[in-house]
């Protein structure tokens, strides 16, 4: 058998076959929640990227690596033939992690989370919504990072939404990454071996990134507009845009979990705002909204819905 290694991703406690240079290592003690190793995969339907039996999802991504995911507790990883380990880690950090946190129950956002004053803020929005832009930001001005692209949430007892930490690094496009005054030759793309993709890898240290759970303060749904300007989403049209913004959320029914994660929809908008955040394009304008933005969300930190 391979050995194993323990990391940690999400409050839970990794095992892993492979080894996972993005994640920290597990530094607490008990049994390993997650468990990661090679295997054969058998291909499911060409027609579609991933087929499910039981409680098993089969993910298949060419030319990288077939997947199997049981029970939220143990994802197989078969890679093609020479395939680096960087682009396997790239899909099962993603996709397949995503799949396994929808077998868990847990609440996945497509977002990012940074931390103000000791609590979670979170950006979410469709890839290119500038997410990873804006946490960087925060990153250089000594904001933690939470979370870079999933943001899993879940609930106390009476329904306060936590955010555990996520992956402790930022992605971003090449003009972000020169903008910001980060060298390319410093980093690697995420996904090796294809010189056309302008996404580099930002590792986040550990000084720098959230090593505990925080009470989720505030969410932002990022838009683009001509001026920056924030305004509250309510009620259903809240939980909506939740919905929209679940990570791979094509997963929801394979694992039967629609009424669960609408009802974990519902919870969230009830207990954390949800505001709308349309800005300016270009990091030109970024030192000025992203000012505005601490002292919006500070306020919302201060004015909890039922406090």
């Amino acid at each position: 058998m391979a050995h194993a290694s323990d990391y940690q991703l999400f409050g839970l406690r990794i095992r892993s076959e492979i080894e996972l240079p993005e994640l920290f290592p597990f530094d607490g003690e008990g049994e390993a929640n997650v468990t990661i190793r090679w295997g054969s995969v058998a291909a499911g339907p060409v027609e579609r990227p991933f087929d499910y039996e039981g409680e098993a999802i089969a993910l298949s991504i060419g030319g990288v690596a077939r997947f199997r995911i049981e029970d939220g507790s143990t994802i197989l990883v078969d890679p093609a033939p020479g395939v680096p380990e960087r682009n396997i880690r790239l899909f099962l950090l993603g996709s397949a992690f995503g799949a396994l946190l929808h077998q868990r129950g847990l609440l996945p956002l497509h977002a990012n989370a940074i931390e103000i004053d000791g609590k979670s803020v979170a950006f979410m929005g469709e890839s290119g919504a500038g997410k990873s832009t804006l946490a960087a930001w925060f990153h250089d001005h000594g904001h933690r990072i939470i979370a870079d692209d999933v943001c899993v949430v879940r609930f106390r007892t009476g329904g306060q939404a936590v955010t555990p930490p996520g992956l402790p690094r930022l992605r971003l496009w090449h003009d972000a990454l020169k903008a910001m005054g980060r060298e390319e030759s410093n980093f690697q793309r995420s996904y090796a071996g294809d010189n056309d993709s302008n996404k580099f890898d930002v590792p986040v240290a550990r000084e720098a990134a959230a090593t505990a759970e925080a009470d989720l303060s505030a969410i932002y749904l990022l838009e683009k507009a001509d001026a920056l300007e924030i305004s509250r989403i309510d009620g259903l049209a809240a939980a909506e845009a939740v919905f929209a913004n679940t990570y791979r959320g094509i997963y929801i029914n394979a694992v039967k979990g629609e009424h669960r994660h609408w009802s974990s929809c519902v919870t969230l908008v009830r207990n954390t705002p949800i505001y709308r955040l349309r800005r300016r394009w270009g990091l030109d304008h970024m030192e000025e909204q992203c000012r505005r933005l601490v002292e919006h969300a500070k306020e919302a930190a201060e004015n909890p819905i039922g406090g």
